[in-house]
């Protein structure tokens, strides 16, 4: 390869990139959209459930069942059911369901009788929450009768997955890692729109006419394709704080990124006829490759057909990194297999457009 013929080719790239306004404004509209979005999302998590209670000389009892201040659940007492029902019906105070004890419930359980519990809780209820509520109200009346439980509550319990109970994911840091690889998709459409651009106005051929050769050709679409890819990427890293955390494994980790979308995007822009050709094609690959990012908003345990994704990896390190805060040791083996899905998107991107080119 010629250096300088690179490098030349490479600068009419951008050249011609500047010049199409339809892709420069997408790309500054997705990043102002993105940036924007991601900060209007909650940055915190409440994993407190809020219960209203009416009763009646209970007071200890269940402050003794409220548990944790931040993880568990919150009982907010309420002086009449005609208060709680409202709370209840309006949503006041966070409140999701209502307990109401009966005035006599004390004497009443320590007397051996069955009492009536009223549970308030709004349509759309699930039924783990009605579930928790009917455990409240049960481990109440154990305690007041002063009897064990049926069964043992210290039974082990096994959790598949990732335990976040007690830490819970942000919507923010669940969005993160979608947001960037959707951005990385986008220039997957701009990389392949301008090389389709190319092959059919057979500017590929005027450039071929010089002493630039094919592969010259190659390595400067996949260096313009790498580094546009990337330096977005990278800015809109840094305006959602994707770097706060090991910023070194995070800069690997969208170059590799970027490294795996060029190699669809020049797959994607060797096949485009025209312009919805090449966007149906970039979008046959940005759907499955979106999935591992999808699944970051709904963590646990990852089904294996997800694991062979391309973009897993990418997805894999970008949530070790800026949620559990994995080192690189940690994050190494899933950026071995995203450099390997890099490598082989590139390998097979370019001989399909070199295989374009030879036709023209």
């Amino acid at each position: 390869m010629n250096a300088r013929v690179v490098d030349s080719i490479i600068r009419k790239d951008v050249f011609e990139f500047s010049r199409n306004r339809f892709l420069v404004f997408i790309t500054i509209l997705v990043l102002v959209v993105w940036v924007v979005v991601f900060w209007l999302l909650p940055s915190n998590v409440d994993e407190t459930v809020r219960i209203g209670v009416v009763h009646t000389g209970l007071d200890p009892l269940l402050a003794g069942l409220q548990g944790d201040d931040s993880v568990g659940v919150g009982l907010e007492a309420y002086s009449t059911e005609d208060e709680l029902r409202a709370a209840v019906e309006e949503g006041r105070d966070d409140i999701v369901a209502g307990i109401a004890f009966p005035a006599d419930f004390l004497d009443a359980t320590a007397a051996g009788e069955t009492p009536t519990v009223q549970l308030l809780v709004p349509a759309g209820l699930s039924s783990e929450q009605r579930l928790l509520l009917s455990g409240i109200v049960t481990e109440t009346a154990y305690a007041i009768a002063g009897t064990a439980p049926p069964v043992d509550p210290t039974t082990e319990a096994i959790i598949l997955g990732t335990d976040r109970i007690g830490a819970q994911i942000a919507l923010q840091d669940q969005m993160r890692p979608l947001v960037l690889v959707l951005v990385l998709m986008v220039e997957t459409f701009a990389l392949a729109s301008l090389v389709a651009i190319e092959v059919q106005e057979r500017t590929v051929v005027a450039v071929l006419a010089t002493p630039a050769r094919v592969n010259d050709f190659l390595a400067a679409k996949g260096i313009f394709g790498t580094a546009l890819a990337f330096i977005e990427v990278t800015l809109l890293g840094l305006l959602i704080g994707a770097f706060a955390v090991n910023a070194p494994v995070i800069i690997v980790t969208l170059l590799l990124g970027a490294v795996l979308v060029t190699g669809f995007g020049l797959f994607s822009g060797a096949f485009g006829r025209d312009f919805l050709g090449t966007l149906f094609i970039a979008f046959f690959f940005m759907i499955p490759l979106m999935i591992p990012a999808m699944g970051a908003l709904f963590p646990g345990s990852t089904a294996t057909w997800i694991k062979v994704l391309p973009t897993y990896g990418l997805v894999e390190a970008l949530v070790g990194v800026t949620v559990d805060g994995e080192s690189w040791a940690e994050v190494t083996p899933v950026l071995l297999l995203l450099a390997a899905w890099g490598a082989g998107a590139f390998v097979v991107g370019a001989y399909a457009l070199r295989r374009r080119v030879a036709t023209l």
